[in-house]
């Protein structure tokens, strides 16, 4: 609507709407486009995805499940759990059907509680910060 020229006085020039707005060249031209081709309310509305989002794999019971496996003592002969550990024991002990060990990555990432990954992948308790 900045952009509008009318009987008001002249539109805001890009530059000015980038910079007032903080956004990109390419989201004004988007939002130009969709206002001359769909109108005022596209622009305001949320687009309907096309597909359906993915299913999520681990609920908040399995991932609660893959937290506790991934703090506990790793198997014998190893010194923690890794990726590929984890994604094949969650499906050895059926918590799910099946789950990539990027997947496995992403849900334990997203934890507060979850083990810092190193360099090659695996895992160990984050240290307690001291007050």
């Amino acid at each position: 609507m900045k952009a509008d020229v009318s009987e008001a006085g002249a539109g805001w020039s890009d530059s000015r709407i980038i910079k007032a707005l903080d956004t990109s060249v390419s989201m004004v031209y988007r939002v130009r486009k969709q206002l001359v081709e769909e109108g005022f309310e596209a622009v305001l509305s949320r687009k309907q995805r096309a597909t359906p989002g993915v299913a999520r794999i681990f609920d908040g019971e399995k991932e609660a499940k893959l937290i506790a496996l991934a703090c506990s003592k790793p198997p014998k002969g190893r010194a923690r759990w890794t990726l590929r550990l984890l994604e094949k024991k969650v499906v050895e002990l059926k918590i799910v059907d099946r789950a990539s060990d990027s997947t496995i990555g992403r849900t334990l990432k997203k934890t507060f509680s979850s083990p810092t990954a190193d360099s090659a992948g695996s895992f160990r308790r984050r240290p307690i910060p001291r007050s």
